[in-house]
C-alpha cells in the first residue's frame, strides 16, 4: 500500500527522500476498552484502530513522540511493510538511527484515526461509516456517530497508556496531524513536553470550513452515493475521483504547476486545443492520482473525516486565546512559506499569542514550490531544526 505524500491530494508529482529507516514495521491494532463515547455524547460499541511504533519505549515511559496523521494519510509515517515496497512512509527521511526522529532515542508512534479515508487500502485499521453497526450486521453509513479531533486524541491516550507512555517527549504532526497535537497540548499539558506543528491550524476558521466542506458536497452530487447506503453496490468513484483532485490542488501552490508541468500536452500527438479528450499533462496526472486514491478510499469516511475538520478548535474553545492557553509545551510552529489552504498568517497569529502568554516557541517557514504539501515531502529541510529542538 502507498501512503499519500501529499497532506491532502497528488501522490503521482511527488518523489519519495532516500529511505533512512531500514527496518520494516507491522501495523498493530487496538481495542478500545468497553464502549467509546465521543465528545458529543453519542457511543459507539466497538472501536479499533490500528497504530504503528518504531524505537523502544524506556523504562520511565518517557522517551515517546506521538506523531498524528495527515487528512488523506495513516500512521505509516515511516519504514516499508515489505522489502519490496515501492515506498516507504510519508516522513521517512527524517527517521531512523542518527536522524532527526532518532528510533535509537525515541520510542515513536502513530495511531489510524477514526473514519481514516484508507479503510478500503487492506492494512489502515479504521472505526467509521464503512464499519459494521454490531446492532444491525450492515455498514453504519452515515448514521455512524459524528466524531471530532478530541475524540482521536482520547483514543490515543487510551492506547498510550496501555502501552506504558507517562510522558510525552513530543508530539509532532502535519495538518489534521497538527490539529490533534494541539488538542493534545491543550487537553493534557501536563503530559507533553513539547508540541511540534506542521503546516498547522490551531482552529478552523470560517473560510477552512466552507473549503473542506466541499470535498464532501462533491461526493455527494454523485448518484450511487445514495446518501451514504451505497455498501453492497456500486460505489459513488465519480464523486470520489472529482473530489480528490479538488482537495490535491486545494493544498498545492502555482509553483507546482510550473514546476512539474507547465503546459505540456498529456500525449505529444494530441493537441489540447483539438479535442476535450486532449489533455495537458497536468490534467491527466490528477486524473490518475485521484483515481487510484478513490480505489482504496471510502466516501462516507471521507465525508466524516472532513467533518472532523470542520468543527475542529483547540481546547473546544470558540475563543483561539482561550483554547490556547492551556499550553504548556516548548513549541516549534512550522508552516509553508506558500500554503493556500491553511496560511501561515494564521499561525504568526498562533506564535503571538502563545508568546503572550509566556510559552517558549520558535518558528520557521518551509520553504519549497509545494504549498500545503512542503510540510510533507519538504521536512528534510527541518531535520536539523527538529532535533535540537527536541534534544533541548
Amino acid at each position: 500500500m502507498r501512503n499519500s505524500l501529499i497532506a491532502l491530494g497528488l501522490t503521482a508529482v511527488v518523489t519519495h527522500p532516500a529511505s533512512a529507516y531500514d527496518g520494516l514495521v507491522t501495523k498493530q491494532s487496538f481495542d478500545y476498552p468497553g464502549a467509546f463515547t465521543t465528545v458529543g455524547g453519542a457511543t459507539i460499541k466497538q472501536v479499533k484502530v490500528g497504530y504503528e511504533t518504531l524505537g523502544k519505549l524506556d523504562a520511565a515511559g518517557t522517551n515517546a513522540i506521538l506523531i498524528p496523521h495527515f487528512f488523506s494519510g495513516n500512521s505509516h509515517f515511516a519504514g516499508r511493510y515489505k522489502a519490496d515496497d515501492k515506498a516507504a512512509g510519508y516522513w521517512d527521511g527524517i527517521v531512523g538511527p542518527g536522524k532527526a526522529l532518532d528510533t535509537d532515542k525515541y520510542f515513536l508512534i502513530s495511531v489510524d484515526t477514526l473514519c481514516n479515508i484508507n479503510t478500503m487500502d487492506g492494512i489502515t485499521v479504521t472505526t467509521g461509516p464503512a464499519s459494521t453497526d454490531p446492532d444491525t450486521g450492515k455498514p453504519y453509513a452515515m448514521r455512524f456517530p459524528e466524531v471530532q479531533i478530541h475524540d482521536f486524541v482520547t483514543i490515543q491516550k487510551a492506547l498510550l497508556d496501555k502501552l506504558g507512555v507517562k510522558k510525552l517527549h513530543a508530539v509532532m504532526g502535519a495538518s489534521m496531524g497538527s490539529l490533534q497535537s494541539y488538542e493534545w497540548a491543550a487537553t493534557y499539558p501536563a503530559m507533553v513536553e513539547r508540541l511540534i506543528a506542521v503546516i498547522p491550524a490551531a482552529q478552523i476558521d470560517a473560510y477552512g470550513i466552507e473549503r473542506v466542506r466541499h470535498w464532501g458536497d462533491i461526493i455527494k452530487l454523485d448518484p450511487a452515493w445514495k446518501h451514504g447506503d451505497y455498501y453492497g453496490g456500486p460505489e459513488p468513484i465519480d464523486g470520489l475521483v472529482a473530489a480528490f483532485k479538488v482537495l490535491s490542488l486545494d493544498t498545492l501552490a502555482p509553483e507546482w504547476g510550473d514546476a512539474a508541468y507547465g503546459r505540456k500536452w498529456a500525449d505529444p500527438a494530441k493537441d489540447p486545443a483539438k479535442s476535450y479528450d486532449n489533455l495537458y499533462a497536468v490534467e491527466a496526472a490528477a486524473d490518475a492520482s485521484a483515481l487510484a486514491r478513490a480505489k482504496s478510499s471510502d466516501a462516507d469516511n471521507l465525508i466524516c473525516l472532513a467533518r472532523a475538520n470542520e468543527l475542529f478548535t483547540v481546547g473546544g474553545k470558540d475563543s483561539l486565546e482561550e483554547g490556547l492557553k492551556p499550553i504548556k509545551a516548548k513549541t516549534l510552529l512550522l508552516p509553508s512559506h506558500n500554503d493556500h489552504l491553511l496560511f501561515p498568517e494564521a499561525t504568526r497569529h498562533v506564535r503571538d499569542l502563545l508568546q503572550a502568554q509566556g510559552t517558549k516557541v520558535e518558528y520557521q517557514e518551509l520553504a519549497g514550490p509545494m504549498g500545503h504539501v512542503n510540510g510533507v515531502v519538504g521536512m528534510g529541510q527541518a531535520a536539523d531544526l527538529v532535533a535540537k529542538f527536541l534534544a533541548e
